[in-house]
């Protein structure tokens, strides 16, 4: 076996497709082929079956897979750690910060930056808690900020907290006035995917209240265009405090008071478990660290 052979068999398993792989590798579909046929020879079984138009790896080829992605990753990450030491310079920062506190949190600490390191570039994504850390378990990132929960496969490292309440437009019928739980049940919701913790939580919350489940009606993947969605319609929705300050739309929202479906959580910096931290993601997290350290 070999680097190359490994990063093509991971490449195709992730596009499922010849096709979509050699143009994503930039090679001949006949040589990811021939990869395939050497490998299936050297290891003595198939690695991979077709399954309608997909081509997809057997269960012996999802064992040698998960493994290649181990070695690509160590290689990876011994390459960039040995151009940290040997370049002397700061390099190349990949981080992952979940929508809700992107806009309060990262401006200033970004603007420090590049202002203290100059020769540092990052790749900032935004996204949700699932996207992020998917990313972050391919190598695709190096840190992600995201709600914190355990995991097996991440370190953590508690940095804020903060508070999810339940909001309306300034105009919804509750705003204003206090409203029973039972009231819920007449609204609609806008809210993220059903896999995200945030959802997760507000349903369980619904259950222990001996409440049904909340009636969505729009399910987004954004959350900065929750606000104004929420502005403008009688849809209730579930999302942080910080979102009632914003300019994006948060002006015009209000919280609706039920402690009983207010979410205490805690924002965490996210590892790999083992993994190498590059020198420049290792001077945003500090940075990261200093600045939430008296935030409520």
């Amino acid at each position: 076996m070999n680097e190359r052979d490994l990063r093509y068999l991971v490449a195709i398993s992730e596009c499922g497709n010849l096709r979509l792989a050699s143009a994503r590798l930039n090679i001949t579909q006949p040589a990811l082929t021939k990869c395939i046929m050497r490998m299936e020879e050297e290891t003595g079984t198939k690695l991979f079956q077709r399954k309608g138009r997909l081509i997809v790896p057997t269960s012996v080829g999802n064992v040698l897979i998960r493994r290649a992605r181990t070695i690509i990753q160590s290689i990876d990450e011994t390459q960039r750690e040995i151009h940290d030491y040997v370049n002397g310079s700061r390099g190349h920062a990949r981080l992952g910060v979940v929508a809700t506190i992107t806009e309060f949190l990262m401006p200033d600490i970004l603007n420090d930056l590049t202002r203290s390191n100059p020769n540092v570039t990052l790749k900032l994504t935004v996204g949700m808690t699932d996207f992020l850390l998917d990313n972050l378990r391919r190598d695709e990132l190096d840190v992600v900020i995201s709600p914190v929960y355990e995991s097996d496969e991440f370190d953590c490292l508690p940095i804020m907290k903060d508070q999810v309440v339940i909001v309306a437009s300034r105009d919804h019928p509750l705003a204003g006035r206090p409203a029973s739980l039972e009231e819920l049940k007449e609204y609609k919701w806008i809210l993220p995917q059903s896999s995200v913790g945030l959802r997760v939580w507000l349903e369980r919350a619904f259950e222990r209240l001996s409440l049904p489940p909340p009636q969505v009606q729009v399910e987004i993947n954004s959350l900065p265009l929750m606000p104004k969605l929420i502005a403008r319609t009688d849809l209730l929705s579930f999302t942080s405090r910080q979102n009632l300050t914003r300019t994006n739309g948060g002006e015009n929202l209000v919280e609706l008071a039920y402690p009983d479906i207010t979410w205490e959580r805690h924002f965490g910096i996210f590892t790999r478990k083992g993994g190498y931290i590059p020198t420049a993601s290792q001077v945003l997290v500090d940075r990261i660290i200093q600045a939430t350290a008296n935030v409520d």
